[in-house]
This record gives structure tokens, sequence and C-alpha cells, in this order.
């Protein structure tokens, strides 16, 4: 579900009562952890955290109108989705991660590609989700960008 929001305070005001203090939980452990650089913002309907332009001019290869995103949460229908490009692309911390979240997590890991599933709130590994921040600097996301993506 994408959301109409202009901004994030707006986003934030739309999410239901019974998920707003896990997800601003969630939002503040990307926040504190997320390397200098990155910006937050609104981006496909989610809040989004980019590279922005003034970083990387060339924006998004498909749209370069658009920042380059690097990751977003979003509050869906039925879970708490967090999307993270880097897990995406980098089979290493893919690796890292499905080995630590057994560690962080008594539930089983449920997972697309770049997505992230949280059916309940209580399920979110904060602690995990701070470590996985700090594992890609915006330097590291344009140069795995760029080699990956723009093949």
């Amino acid at each position: 579900m994408q959301s109409k929001a202009q901004n994030v305070s707006e986003y934030l005001a739309e999410i239901p009562e019974e998920r707003q203090q896990a997800f601003n939980k969630l939002r503040q452990t990307i926040l504190e952890n997320i390397p200098k650089g990155f910006h937050e913002c609104m981006i496909y309907g989610m809040v989004g955290y980019v590279v922005p332009h003034s970083i990387y001019p060339k924006g998004y290869h498909c749209d370069p109108k658009l920042p380059l995103s690097f990751t977003a949460i979003a509050s869906q229908k039925n879970f708490i989705a967090l999307y993270h490009m880097g897990i995406y692309s980098k089979p290493k911390l893919l690796e890292w991660f499905t080995t630590e979240f057994p560690k962080h997590s008594k539930k089983k890991l449920d997972m697309g590609k770049s997505c992230i599933r949280f059916k309940k709130a209580e399920d979110i590994p904060f602690e995990l989700i701070g470590e996985l921040m700090q594992k890609i600097t915006v330097k590291e996301w344009i140069n795995t960008y760029e080699m990956v993506f723009k093949k």
C-alpha cells in the first residue's frame, strides 16, 4: 500500500495506532544508526532513506529525477516492512543478516529479495536492524549500486 503522504510527518500520522510505537521505534533505530549522508524522505509512498542528488547527482538510473534509494520502511496492510537494497545487492550482507536473525528473534525470517516483513511489532529485532544500518556507508552504497545495478 503506497501512501499519498507528502512528507514523513503526514505518513507517521496515517499509521494505525496499534503500530505507531513499533514503527516510530524502527524509524528511530534507523535514524540513530544509518551513516551520515543518507537523507530521510518520502519515496514510493514509504519513508525512505536515500542518497540525495547533492551527493549523487545522477540519481536513480530508471528515473534520474529520483534520488538513489537505499532503504525504506512502510506500514503495509498485514505487516511492517523494511526494504533494504544492500541485502538485495550484497550476498555477504544477506548471509550475515540471515545468520544473525535467529540470534535476535524466535520467529522465522519472513523475507523477500529486499523486503523483511514483521507481522507483529514485538517481532522486530531493533538491535539487529541498527547493526544492519551501520554496514554500508553512502560511498559504499554508490559503489555497489554502480557495480551491480548499472551493468
